[in-house]
Protein backbone atom coordinates (compact mmCIF):
# COMPACT_ATOMS: atom_id res chain seq x y z
CA UNK A 1 0.00 0.00 0.00
CA UNK A 2 1.32 3.43 -0.90
CA UNK A 3 0.31 7.03 -0.49
CA UNK A 4 0.03 9.97 -2.85
CA UNK A 5 1.17 13.45 -1.86
CA UNK A 6 -1.76 15.79 -2.46
CA UNK A 7 -0.15 18.99 -1.24
CA UNK A 8 2.98 20.37 0.46
CA UNK A 9 3.05 23.19 2.99
CA UNK A 10 6.18 24.89 4.37
CA UNK A 11 6.71 24.30 8.07
CA UNK A 12 7.28 28.03 8.65
CA UNK A 13 3.61 29.06 8.62
CA UNK A 14 2.68 32.04 10.82
CA UNK A 15 2.02 31.23 14.46
CA UNK A 16 -1.51 29.92 14.95
CA UNK A 17 -1.85 29.00 11.27
CA UNK A 18 -2.20 25.33 10.32
CA UNK A 19 -2.66 25.31 6.53
CA UNK A 20 -1.83 21.60 6.10
CA UNK A 21 -4.36 20.59 8.76
CA UNK A 22 -7.00 22.91 7.29
CA UNK A 23 -6.43 21.47 3.80
CA UNK A 24 -6.62 17.92 5.17
CA UNK A 25 -9.85 18.70 7.05
CA UNK A 26 -11.43 19.96 3.84
CA UNK A 27 -10.41 16.77 1.99
CA UNK A 28 -11.78 14.63 4.84
CA UNK A 29 -15.08 16.52 4.63
CA UNK A 30 -15.22 15.42 0.97
CA UNK A 31 -14.77 11.79 2.05
CA UNK A 32 -11.08 11.34 1.27
CA UNK A 33 -8.84 9.39 3.64
CA UNK A 34 -5.89 11.71 4.25
CA UNK A 35 -3.23 12.28 6.86
CA UNK A 36 -0.66 14.99 7.55
CA UNK A 37 2.99 14.08 8.06
CA UNK A 38 6.16 16.09 8.57
CA UNK A 39 8.97 15.66 6.03
CA UNK A 40 12.04 16.60 8.05
CA UNK A 41 14.38 16.66 5.05
CA UNK A 42 12.36 19.31 3.21
CA UNK A 43 11.01 21.00 6.39
CA UNK A 44 7.46 20.74 5.07
CA UNK A 45 4.14 19.21 6.02
CA UNK A 46 2.74 16.77 3.47
CA UNK A 47 -0.92 15.88 3.05
CA UNK A 48 -1.08 12.25 1.98
CA UNK A 49 -3.97 10.30 0.50
CA UNK A 50 -4.16 6.52 0.68
CA UNK A 51 -3.44 4.92 -2.66
CA UNK A 52 -6.51 3.18 -4.06
CA UNK A 53 -6.80 0.07 -6.16
CA UNK A 54 -8.06 0.33 -9.74
CA UNK A 55 -11.54 -0.63 -8.50
CA UNK A 56 -11.60 2.35 -6.10
CA UNK A 57 -10.92 0.44 -2.87
CA UNK A 58 -8.40 1.74 -0.36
Amino acid sequence: MGAKVLERFPAGAPRGSWPAEEYAAARRAEGERVTVVMDLESDAFLVLAEARDDDGRA
